[in-house]
């Protein structure tokens, strides 16, 4: 599996009847990559173009239809790119090849075998508890700010983040804010509470900080103890049967 960092995306224009030796070049970029250990490709075949030859080319043209552009993407390290690369550029004698810096932010594979595991896990480690403080009606780009930054802790692969609603609270500017049967506030106190390593939480602070406006962002050491009750293989396949 393709591994979350940087990356290069490689693309390959050429004609569908192109031909390399006996068969389509396409067909043949496409063997060759699978063969190298490629983490994925794929092949577009495009409505209409034109290229250095300056000649149209369009479906609705039955004559020109088998001679549509064909696109072939994939990305890879730089290093699998560096090697993959002459090959290609012998392999392309009519068409054009790109390559774009690019950052892989998530790669994953629902098939992938469960691994078998120890019954019972415990974890023991020294980490950060930080938590985050904000109303309920503060807004981030359209959406309520504590549910953006969850999700922005999630895609920084934070360990695990909870959302708790206040019932009563004030904050700097010394505003009360409540819920009772004749009113009800639609900016009660919200907190989140975030555990993981000092190093990830430095990061999401960051991120956080440029999200909120008027807060407070409190950092605190923490003993974290994770049990992790983990499924054998047998009772993994038969879960996900």
């Amino acid at each position: 599996m393709l591994p979350k960092g940087a990356a290069k995306k490689v693309t390959i224009y050429v004609n569908e009847d192109t031909r390399h030796h006996f068969g389509p070049l396409y067909e043949a970029i496409l063997t060759f990559l699978v063969h190298k250990g490629v983490a994925g490709a794929t092949v577009s075949r495009s409505l209409a173009g034109f290229g250095a030859h300056r000649v149209v080319h369009a479906a609705k043209v039955e004559l020109l239809a088998e001679h549509l552009p064909v696109k072939i993407e994939f990305l890879d390290t730089a290093e699998k790119v560096d090697e993959l690369l002459p090959t290609l550029y012998d392999m392309v004698t009519d068409g054009l090849i790109e390559m774009q810096d690019t950052t892989v932010i998530k790669a994953a594979d629902a098939h992938e075998e469960p691994q078998a595991q120890p019954r019972h896990n415990i974890r023991r480690a020294k980490a950060q508890l930080m938590r985050i403080f904000l109303g309920e009606a503060d807004q981030w780009r359209g959406e309520p700010l504590y549910e953006a930054i969850v999700k922005r802790l999630r895609m920084m692969e934070i360990a695990g983040a909870t959302v708790y609603r206040g019932i009563l609270g004030y904050g700097a500017k010394g505003h009360t804010h409540k819920q009772s049967f004749l009113h009800l506030s639609r900016d009660l106190p919200v907190m989140i509470a975030v555990v993981d390593s000092d190093e990830k939480l430095a990061q999401a602070s960051r991120a956080v900080e440029e999200m909120i406006e008027d807060g407070l962002i409190v950092f605190s050491d923490v003993d974290m103890v994770r049990l992790v009750r983990t499924h054998s293989l047998a009772e993994a396949t038969e879960a996900s049967s």
